[in-house]
């Protein structure tokens, strides 16, 4: 943990980058939904000849995945590091507590989303709207994608792209204890979103079709929500066990 924090949360930070990875899986299938159609795109600007195999598909693929999470790992630290600021002025155990319920309730609220039984969060990804709008072009100016260090900008700018299940994992991020706690969250869980879009990059059309099914999409809701109540017991327990409560000074 960074130093100045009056609370040790220590014990459960590998829980945590654990679910955060998990909580990458099961979401992928919101992220087939957000991302597929940039990827698809991807694909089909290269040339005939290189979409034809997945060998010579695959080092686009990767490189535009690697810019998404580097943009998760870089938003991932500034949450971090703002969470900790905030800290600073105000109780520490205070804030982890109240950031970690936060992030459980809006875990729970992602997985009826995924899962198709509410659409809530929508409100929430039109927050970063204003920021998509200044980005979205830029992105757009390298279509048609030649090289792969273009599929790699085009995939750190859209690492932006407004996003419930960002967001949560964000709001969880907050509550890491510092910068680099922050970034090792975001990064867990961005290497979880990749074997689905991985493969999705290279079987779009297949992939995509299966996994927005109602089954596949309300399995990866429940888990989601699962990991959600996980969350609020692990933060509960934690305050238990410790003796501080929430309202520690």
């Amino acid at each position: 943990m960074e130093p100045g924090l009056s609370f040790d949360a220590s014990s459960i930070s590998l829980a945590s980058y654990v679910a955060a990875f998990a909580t990458g899986v099961m979401g992928g299938v919101h992220c087939v939904g957000m991302c597929g159609g940039i990827v698809g795109a991807l694909g089909f600007g290269l040339p005939p000849a290189t979409r034809r195999r997945a060998r010579t598909m695959l080092p686009y693929v990767l490189a535009y995945n690697l810019g998404r999470v580097s943009s998760y790992i870089v938003a991932g630290a500034i949450a971090g590091y703002l969470g900790f600021a905030v800290a600073e002025w105000v109780s520490g155990y205070r804030s982890w507590f109240y950031l970690r319920i936060m992030a459980a309730v809006l875990m729970l609220g992602l997985g009826l989303y995924i899962a198709g039984w509410w659409t809530g969060l929508a409100g929430i990804e039109r927050l970063g709207l204003p920021v998509w709008r200044r980005i979205q072009p830029i992105g757009q100016r390298l279509f048609p994608i030649e090289r792969p260090h273009q599929a790699l900008l085009l995939g750190t700018l859209w690492g932006w792209l407004p996003c419930g299940l960002v967001y949560t994992v964000l709001v969880w991020s907050l509550a890491a204890g510092g910068w680099r706690q922050g970034a090792l969250l975001m990064a867990s869980f961005g290497a979880g979103t990749l074997p689905l879009l991985l493969v999705m990059g290279l079987a779009s059309a297949s992939v995509q079709e299966l996994l927005q099914r109602r089954s596949v999409r309300s399995t990866a809701g429940v888990l989601v929500i699962l990991f959600g109540i996980w969350t609020l017991v692990a933060t509960l327990m934690h305050t238990t066990v410790s003796g501080t409560g929430h309202t520690a000074h």
